[in-house]
């Protein structure tokens, strides 16, 4: 196979091509700026994949998440501090069923050349309880980058790859392999796994943690993470993570018996290895770049003459809230469980928008514009219009985090989906909506964002938007959407015909549109009217 002189960064772009990713998404930040930069060179000799620069690490996060709900590999990139930027979708990206492959590119800093820290982004990972695979030289950079994308689709999360600076900024012959395809353009199957409303999320969560016992029997076997038993020598053993593998190979030769060696690149901890590695060891000596991370955790895996149980050993719930009757057996008290009355039936009664809701107005317009498309895409973000994915309305398909919206239809749209529709409140325009629309701004991707603008924030209880409403189109005008497709409509169902047509004309225009669906939230109007009338 051909061969190429690469940085670790460029190692992992160039295994992010051939794993057949379909976009690439980052912002810049040192030592991660030259893996997009590698991409972006790469898009313009090859004519694709697209890879952008985003406003920041939080809307290049959705534009990814995007790429991934169409059912294409995406990369996304940035350095460790920029992971606190992007926590928002990341944390709630370990929860949804991830479709197409994604892959976040993390590159952190110890010593600080170029930081304002040195976190390490093993913690976030081990947060989201994803994956996360850490290399110790260019080329496993690039083999781990294709497998990320192979673990992220068999597991349905988002993995991990951690680097640091010396990995990121030195260079190293890398033997490359047979290039993939992209992945067929084809929406996730089960929608309601990427809308979070607290039901489907309460299961989705649930989901993740028995796939979290699969990950880290994953982890147990996997060749990522090697074993080598000295029986003979047990004054002392090793265990090094990443790039620490290296600088003890290099003293091993001076130490006059080998000692066991646990090398670890792939998390969850492989804690089978580690007991197996402690029971033939007087001592373990941990070896690894950043925060002592396996240090402290390794003293949860290791016998102890303390019998300690919770969560971790399974006598504790380790999902939903706590509460006097669940913690009883671990107490040694009787359960004690709420009575049944299988005899009576009570109805169901799922949340739904307010008689008279301006939202379900412009829901219904949406659904006539979008009548005429055999697939369509409706992206939609935090707020009560999120009520919007259940029946009747039945209009919505993803809710991930506030902002994801604009961003996730940018990204469906770079992976070649049409039409791309994202939904969002005026209130969370606001709080994160601006961001990825700048983003969409300055690629002019084909897609259309509704701003559904109830004058208010609703779901809290009707408290003031930061801004008001008369100012939301001039925002919009102000970073650069164009004058002639920003569209202002009254979101009445008595212009419902009237709106579907302005929402699809813009639909079919080639580049991007923006639709403010304007009318008061019906409830802070009721009592905007009983204030005026005490006044």
């Amino acid at each position: 196979m051909p061969e190429m002189v690469l940085l670790g960064d460029e190692a992992v772009a160039m295994g992010a091509i051939h794993a057949g990713i379909s976009a690439a998404y980052a912002y810049p930040g040192t030592p991660s700026t030259e893996i997009t930069e590698f991409l972006i060179q790469h898009s313009k000799k090859q004519n694709g994949p697209p890879a952008h620069w985003c406003a920041n690490e939080k809307t290049a996060y959705e534009a990814a998440l995007g790429v991934s709900f169409a059912g294409r590999r995406s990369l996304v990139s940035m350095k460790h501090v920029g992971l606190n930027v992007a926590a928002d979708p990341f944390m709630n990206s370990a929860i949804v069923s991830i479709h197409g492959g994604l892959v976040l590119v993390v590159a952190d800093d110890p010593g600080m050349h170029s930081s304002q820290n040195e976190q390490d982004s093993r913690y976030f990972a081990d947060f989201a309880r994803i994956v996360c695979l850490e290399p110790t030289n260019q080329q496993e950079a690039y083999e781990m980058t294709r497998q990320a994308f192979d673990i992220s689709e068999r597991f349905h999360i988002p993995v991990m790859i951690r680097l640091v600076t010396r990995l990121a900024h030195s260079r190293s012959v890398v033997q490359l392999s047979e290039p993939r395809a992209e992945n067929k353009l084809e929406k996730a199957p089960n929608p309601n796994s990427w809308i979070l409303l607290p039901s489907n999320a309460r299961r989705q969560w649930h989901g993740l943690l028995d796939t979290y016992k699969e990950m880290q029997q994953f982890t147990e076997t996997s060749e990522l993470n090697h074993l080598q038993l000295n029986p003979n020598f047990t004054d002392f053993a090793v265990i090094t993570t990443g790039l620490a593998k290296n600088y003890y190979l290099e003293n091993l030769p001076d130490i006059p018996s080998q000692p066991s060696h646990l090398h670890i690149s792939a998390y969850p901890f492989p804690a089978e290895m580690i007991r197996t590695l402690a029971a033939n060891t007087k001592r373990i000596v941990i070896l690894e770049e950043g925060y002592p991370f396996v240090e402290r955790f390794i003293r949860g895996v290791l016998p102890t003459d303390m019998e300690i149980i919770g969560k971790e050993s399974g006598d504790v719930p380790a999902e939903g809230e706590l509460n006097p009757d669940n913690i009883r057996p671990v107490l040694g008290l009787e359960s004690r469980t709420g009575s049944s009355h299988p005899d009576i039936q009570l109805s169901n009664r799922p949340p739904q928008l307010c008689p008279g809701c301006p939202h379900a107005d412009s829901f219904n317009a949406l659904k006539i514009a979008l009548a005429d498309y055999e697939k369509s895409m409706v992206t939609s973000d935090i707020g009560c219009y999120t009520l919007a994915a259940l029946p009747p309305l039945s209009a919505i398909e993803t809710t991930v985090n506030m902002g994801a919206s604009i961003g996730m239809a940018k990204g469906a749209s770079d992976a070649g989906y049409f039409p791309a529709v994202a939904v969002i409140g005026d209130s969370t325009f606001l709080h994160s909506g601006v961001t990825p629309l700048i983003d969409a701004v300055a690629y002019n991707t084909n897609m259309t964002l509704i701003i559904l603008d109830n004058e208010t924030t609703g779901m809290t209880g009707g408290q003031p938007t930061i801004l008001p409403s008369s100012r939301l189109e001039k925002v919009v005008l102000g970073i650069g959407v164009d004058a002639e497709h920003v569209k202002v409509l009254n979101a009445h169902h008595r212009f419902d015909e009237e709106n579907s047509k302005v929402i699809k004309q813009e639909i079919e225009y080639k580049g991007l549109s923006v639709v403010i669906a304007v009318r008061e939230c019906v409830e802070t109007a009721k009592r905007h009217k009983r204030e005026g009338g005490k006044a």
